[in-house]
């Protein structure tokens, strides 16, 4: 069964997901030179003791992931989902967040008016939480089985997606070796994309923090 709101189970846990969405970024950094046309975008030095990894579709769908010492909130909008043709207010998706979260309910930067389900994990706790509310009658009211299913961990759901949205073959061992936070070496990079280099990474990679 695919991630989403009715089934957290197969969401790794904060830390593993940081990683994941570290890796992620990554490999669209390697993928795809200009910033504007990648999905999948990270920062290491989002604030004080906090990261954020985030997806942007470029057509209206995006999810933003706070990382801090409490654990992890994430924030999704899937536009053309009928949770946002209903225009729900925003605030009820965040009525039962935790304290430790407050802040996020109030980044701009996140756009927390578009908001079609939010979910978070503290570090305490075994298990993923969502904002319940009543949504209209869909198989995925709130898009989240859209958004959350490339978050499986698994190397060939990341390829089957940029083979397609790059349109070239994206080697599997190499995606696997950066999802690993493997060393970045020239040879790993060129074969994914023989026109990158781990120098031309640079600002990337710092911006990313990814590491071994």
């Amino acid at each position: 069964m695919k991630i989403s709101t009715r089934d957290l189970a197969g969401l790794p846990d904060v830390t593993r997901l940081r990683r994941l969405l570290q890796s992620m970024a990554m490999l669209d950094a390697i993928l795809e030179p200009e910033w504007e046309y990648r999905y999948y975008s990270f920062n290491a030095h989002w604030g004080e003791g906090e990261m954020m990894g985030s997806m942007r579709d470029g057509a209206g769908d995006e999810f933003f992931a706070l990382f801090n010492s409490h654990g992890t909130f994430l924030k999704g909008f899937a536009h053309d989902s009928p949770a946002a043709a209903a225009r729900m207010p925003s605030q009820l998706f965040y009525r039962d967040l935790p304290q430790q979260f407050e802040e996020c309910r109030r980044e701009p930067a996140f756009a927390t008016d578009d908001v079609t389900f939010c979910i978070w994990r503290l570090i305490e706790q075994p298990t993923w939480s969502y904002g319940k509310v009543d949504l209209p009658a869909s198989d995925d009211a709130d898009g989240s089985a859209r958004l959350l299913s490339m978050l499986d961990g698994n190397p060939d759901t990341y390829r089957l997606w940029a083979s397609e949205y790059f349109e070239s073959d994206v080697p599997r061992a190499a995606i696997e070796a950066i999802y690993q936070h493997q060393p970045l070496s020239d040879e790993l990079v060129m074969a994914l994309n023989p026109q990158q280099s781990k120098k031309l990474l640079g600002p990337d990679l710092a911006e990313i923090g990814y590491a071994a």
